[in-house]
Formats: structure tokens, C-alpha cells, sequence
């Protein structure tokens, strides 16, 4: 990979170079997606310039600036900070751009490859209550201490809307807000305290269910026997920790992104400018109905649910 700098051009005219702004690249979900953009530029004989932005939205404009001015022929950028205005901008000046995980609704002239967040959401919240469960407890993620800049918000918007669809109020207790991947010692033993805890917990990513697995072992509760944890990504070390979690394909994402991009540079318009992901509920071993008589126990709610995976077309 290349850093962004002066445009080295070809004979063509071309600098061979995708830019790529993503806000970090040590972090399982990012480096999930940037192995299938990287997939597809080795397929394609082309190099990338790779720009992390630390989420912070001046400084991906900027680099969004700079790459327009010729650094580079195209630009992927994933979970942009920058406004749809923005991008639609760099588009008329005539840099093409493509969008992976657009974190707010774009302009209908962007490209982008997207994911269902809230039916995700719906798929988990559905398994849980199909469980018995009635207490669930939401873990999301904040960005500088600010819910809505991931996809952590769509995610909660889905946990709420399938509560209200089922019948149960929402509590805002049960609804806890910290930095990506940290402090679920901390939520959990805030959740634990409650007079009336949480018998599930749906965490808006792998990461915070994998660290609330972690914390609760600490503290001595089994999983799922006394709480049931479902994740949301799919990555690789959801497999081996066997979490329950909803499975998106983040390499294809990056994959179909970086080809979006490459179509449009060479003139194709085979490939849709708008693609969406299906997400599928994967069932493994960190879920269980609530214990007999146990706290968040309706009379009458199943006590079984259907093994496997849950489709997202299967959702009314």
C-alpha cells in the first residue's frame, strides 16, 4: 500500500492508486472490509493509498480534498464523517468515490455499499424475545462520547422498534452507552445492580459482546445460564468464542465497494450504483431462554427458538 501524496502517473494519465479513507484499521470490523478491498485490488492489479481518519470528520474532508485534487483516480470511503453534500461535491468536480457503510442517508447520486443495521437488529431482538426474554438490555458504542456517530444508533433504533412491536416498554436503564470495545465491566455491573436486571443483553457489536463475555466470567456468571449476550459483525473471533451474533459480510463489502469503484473508473455500468447487504441471525451457544422462574419470564412465551439463522427476507 502507498501513502497518500504526489499523483505518480502513468503513461496513461493515471496514478494506478485507490484511496481508501477508513476511520482505523487495527479494529476487527474495519479490518474485515479492508481485506476484501484489498481482495479485490490484488484481482485487479491495482495499488492503495490508505488514509485513516481517527473518525474525525476535518480530517477526512481534507484527505477527501486532497485525493480529488489527483492523488489518486478514485476514492473508496468507509462510515464517512463527511456530509452527503460533501461527497456529492467531490463528485461533481469529478473524482469518482464510492461509499462503504454510509452512516447517514446519502444523496441518490452516491454509490454505496450498505448493510440492513436495523433489520439486523430486528433478526436479534426477535430471537430474544422468541427465547422468553422481556428484560433485554441495549450495549452500544459511542464515538467522543457521542451516540450516532457508528452504526451503533441504527442498531439501537432496531432493539427499540422491536420492543415496541412486541409490546414491551422501552427502559431507559436497560439502555447502556459507552466507548467502542471498553468499560463492559462497567456496564455490566451497572445492568447486574439494577432491581430488576436484564436477563439478555444485545450489544451493538462483537467487540462490546466479546468484552461483556470477558466481564462477566470475571464476576463469576455463566453465559448463558444466567444472562444470554447476542453480538452484531460476525467476525472471526465471534466463532471461536461461540457468539450468538448477527453475521454481515463485512469483506464483501469491501470487496463489492473497491469493484463498485473500479467499474466506474473504467467506464462499466454493469454493477448497480446502489448495493445493499442481507444480514443473517446466527444462533450459537450464548443464548438460552430465561431460567425457570427467573426474573424477565412471561407466562406463556416460548421456550425454544429455531437453531441457525434467520434470514433477512423472512422478516415482515
Amino acid at each position: 500500500m502507498s501513502a497518500l501524496g504526489e499523483p505518480a502517473a502513468s503513461a496513461h494519465g493515471s496514478t494506478g492508486l485507490i484511496g481508501v479513507l477508513v476511520p482505523v484499521v487495527y479494529d476487527l470490523y474495519f479490518s474485515a472490509i479492508l481485506s476484501g478491498v484489498a481482495q479485490a485490488a490484488y484481482e485487479h492489479d491495482v495499488r492503495l493509498a490508505l488514509a485513516p481518519t481517527l473518525h474525525d470528520h476535518v480530517r477526512e474532508a481534507s484527505m477527501l480534498e486532497r485525493v480529488g485534487l489527483g492523488a489518486t483516480d478514485g476514492t473508496l470511503v468507509i462510515l464517512p464523517e463527511t456530509s452527503s453534500a460533501d461527497l456529492v461535491q467531490a463528485l461533481a468536480d469529478g473524482h469518482p468515490l464510492v461509499v462503504v457503510d454510509p452512516l447517514v442517508a446519502l444523496d441518490d447520486r452516491i454509490p454505496r455499499v450498505a448493510a440492513a443495521h436495523r433489520s439486523g437488529a430486528d433478526q436479534a431482538m426477535r430471537h430474544l424475545l422468541e427465547l422468553g426474554h422481556r428484560r433485554i438490555a441495549f450495549a452500544g458504542d459511542t464515538v467522543d462520547g457521542v451516540h450516532g456517530a457508528s452504526a451503533s444508533s441504527r442498531r439501537c433504533v432496531g432493539y427499540q422498534r422491536a420492543l415496541g412491536d412486541a409490546g414491551v416498554p422501552v427502559r431507559p436503564d436497560l439502555v447502556r452507552l459507552r466507548p467502542h470495545g471498553r468499560a463492559a465491566a462497567e456496564i455490566a455491573r451497572d445492568l447486574l445492580a439494577l432491581a430488576s436486571p436484564p436477563t439478555a443483553v444485545f450489544a451493538a457489536s462483537d467487540l462490546q459482546a466479546l468484552a461483556m463475555l470477558e466481564a462477566l466470567e470475571a464476576l463469576g456468571l455463566r453465559v448463558p445460564d444466567d444472562l444470554s449476550v447476542v453480538g452484531f459483525d460476525d467476525v472471526e473471533l465471534a466463532r471461536y468464542a461461540g457468539l450468538t451474533t448477527v453475521a454481515q459480510p463485512l469483506q464483501a463489502s469491501g470487496t463489492r465497494g473497491a469493484e463498485l469503484l473500479l467499474s466506474a473508473l473504467e467506464g462499466e455500468v454493469g454493477l448497480q450504483a446502489r448495493q445493499h447487504l442481507s444480514l443473517e441471525l446466527v444462533v450459537r451457544g450464548t443464548t438460552a431462554p430465561p431460567r425457570e422462574g427467573g426474573p424477565g419470564r412471561e407466562e406463556g412465551a416460548p421456550t425454544t427458538a429455531t437453531d441457525g439463522m434467520i434470514s433477512q427476507s423472512s422478516l415482515t
